[in-house]
This record gives structure tokens, sequence and C-alpha cells, in this order.
């Protein structure tokens, strides 16, 4: 009875951090289309919504990355593995609460990653981690990725302003709106191959050490739809703390731009996904919004906020992995069994609830704070950006 209560605490968990992963990261697919008016708020988060739940069920390969190429599998049996899975899950939904209540666009991916490598090492020890599977899959690709996809992002908007003199017309502007309707779409769907995944793959690794599943290499049906709901259903919250960082604060982002940035994110996730890499999204996007800034006048991006988002990156796997690792020891210490991990459980949960609302008490962010000015072609003109650990706005 105990190990079942184990699993169900493990699932909820993955669900919780899975529906944190959607409204965190809606910002990825749609920060750019909201910022240029090419689609409104509440319409761009339902089409993500939509295309993430999509997107989930077209690929597994990511899913097979977190379940075997991370971790030793073996540590993860019985219900001490159901203990350590959980602790990861925690403490990625807590960071990824932080880095959200800090407007910060982190990566949910790394947070998660973090999370389990953190709870198997003190645990388990430095033999439990893969580490060539980490570098190669994790490490490597969270470098590579952003810098490729901002040079292409840049290269594209270079040209896009200067096909003729005076840069892109009015109309032509439009047109981008209409095509940025289908690059959005599409970096919805490949957020939906690539970050689902991940909580399928967590899914697995319980159903794993529960002993319901010989092996991780096959994906439950039934896994795959509660993954592919919780992000689809957090998406269509909308994190617009994010959107608004990603759309208006990093650089001010016109039509062409928004389109071209969309683009190369769309591709180089697809990319990442056909090789089963667990990808940062949120590095990808960010990368190309930078791209974009930087193509167009290099003046345009704001260094200070892009430094403090690196920073956030740079400490993703090693504090959620932190926090994790605090909180399965304190299961632990708790009592065997499933009694720690639910006692923790119900402490994680109150605490996220209560960041949650204090934030939104304290410096609530809607739909109309992430559209630029209906006079400037969709372009918010520049104010001054608070410092984001001195600010929740």
């Amino acid at each position: 009875m105990g190990s079942d209560v184990l699993l169900v605490v493990v699932v909820v968990a993955a669900v919780s951090f899975d529906f944190t992963n959607g409204f965190h990261d809606t910002a990825n697919a749609m920060a750019t289309s909201i910022a240029t008016r090419a689609l409104s708020p509440r319409k761009a988060v339902v089409l993500s919504a939509v295309l993430n739940l999509v997107g989930a069920f077209l690929s597994v390969k990511v899913a097979a990355t977190i379940a075997e190429g991370i971790v030793d599998n073996t540590v993860i049996k019985g219900d001490g593995g159901m203990a350590l899975i959980f602790a990861a899950l925690a403490g990625a939904m807590l960071w990824n609460l932080v880095t959200w209540a800090m407007s910060l666009p982190s990566s949910s991916s790394h947070a998660l990653i973090g999370g389990i490598v953190g709870a198997v090492l003190i645990a388990h020890g430095t033999g439990a981690i893969k580490g060539d599977g980490l570098l190669e899959k994790v490490l490597i690709p969270a470098i590579l990725a952003p810098l490729v996809c901002g040079f292409v992002a840049a290269l594209g908007t270079f040209v896009a302003y200067r096909l003729r003199p005076g840069g892109p017309t009015d109309r032509s502007k439009g047109a981008y709106r209409v095509g940025q309707l289908a690059s959005a779409s599409l970096v919805s769907l490949a957020h939906g191959t690539n970050d689902a995944q991940k909580t399928m793959g967590v899914i697995t690794l319980a159903l794993v050490a529960h002993g319901t599943l010989e092996n991780a290499d096959t994906i439950p049906v039934w896994v795959k739809l509660v993954a592919a709901m919780a992000i689809a259903s957090g998406t269509a919250i909308g994190g617009w703390r994010i959107i608004r960082t990603l759309g208006t604060r990093l650089t001010e982002i016109e039509a062409p731009q928004g389109f071209v940035a969309e683009s190369s994110s769309t591709s180089v996730i697809l990319g990442s996904t056909s090789f089963g890499y667990p990808l940062s999204t949120t590095h990808v996007v960010s990368g190309g919004v930078l791209g974009v800034g930087i193509g167009k006048r290099l003046s345009e991006v704001r260094w200070s906020l892009f430094g403090t988002m690196v920073l956030a990156w740079v400490f993703t796997i090693p504090a959620a992995g932190l926090v994790a690792a605090m909180i399965w020891q304190a299961s632990d210490a708790i009592g065997s069994g499933s009694s720690g991990s639910v006692v923790m459980a119900i402490l994680s949960g109150a605490a996220a609830l209560a960041l949650f609302i204090t934030v939104q008490r304290k410096s609530a962010v809607d739909a109309s704070d992430t559209v630029g000015s209906a006079d400037d072609g969709g372009v918010r003109p520049r104010t001054p950006v608070p410092t984001p650990a001195g600010s929740a706005a």
C-alpha cells in the first residue's frame, strides 16, 4: 500500500511540474507573436496549448533520454527510487516558480535534469550519474543551441531589413505578422515534442521503480496523455510574466524579427528532438530573440537583462539539484517508505502555493502587459527595466 501511495505522490508531482513547465514556457512559443500583435494574448496561449498537446504525441526520443540516459536506472528501484524521483520533481517545480516570480525565462528542462542529478547524487554518489550522457545530451547542447539559434536569427534579421532600402514596409510587416501565425504554431508544436517528453520519462522511471514496468523502453499511452494534458493546461493559463520579458523587455521586436526568431527556434528545437536531446526551449528561443535584436541594431538589446538571464541559466541545474537533494534528505529523515515523501509533498505544495499567491498579490502581470504599442507596429517604447532580483515585475 505504501508503495502505491508513493507512486501516486510521484505522478501528482510530475503533473504539477509539467503544469508549471507549461505556463512558465508559454513565452517560448508566443512572446514575439503577442508583442507584435500577430496574435492576441488569449488566442495565442490557447493555440499554443493545443499544439503542445499534439506535439507531445509525435516523438518519445527525449523521454527515453530522461528515462535512461542521465542516471543509472539500477538505483531507481522500489520505494527509495520513487522517493528520489519525487524529490527531483519537487526541486524542479520550486525552481520554476522562483524564476517565474523573478520574470526570468529559465529552463524547465534543466531544472528537471538538475533535480534528478541532485537527488541521485546525494543518495548514491557520483557513480550513479552517467557523466558522458549528461555532457553529451545536456550540457553541450545547452551551450551550442542558443548560440546557433542566435546566429541564424541575427543573419535572417539582417537580410530581412536590408532586402530594400529603408527596411520592411508596413505592407511587408503585415505579411510577416501573417507568417508568424505559422512560425509561432511550429514553435508550440516543437515545444510539445521536446518538453512534454521529459515528464513522460520521469513518470516512466517511477513506474519502473514501482515494478509496474520492467524497463523504461516503452511509455504507456496514459502517461503520454497525462503529460500532454498537463503541459497544455499550464500553457493555456499563460505565463504572462515570462512572455513580457521575452516579448518586450529584452529587445524591441517588430513582425519581421518575430517571424525570424520563431522560425530559427523551430528548426533548432525539432533538430534536437530528432536526436533525443532534452534541449532547453527557453535557451533556444531566448537566443533567437537576442539574435534578432543584434541583427537589426546591436544597441537595442538590453544586455543587463540578458546577463541576468544567463546567470539564471548557469544556476538552474545546481540550484534545482540542491533543492532536490535537501527534499530527499528531509524525506529520508522524516521516515522510511512513503511517509517522508508524503509529508514533503504537502510542505512543498504549500510553499509553491504561498509563493504563487504572494507574487500575484504584490505584482500581478496580465495579458495587457505583454503587448506592444498599436502605434508603432507592435513595438513597446523603450522604458527603464528594473533588475529582476530587486523587483518581481
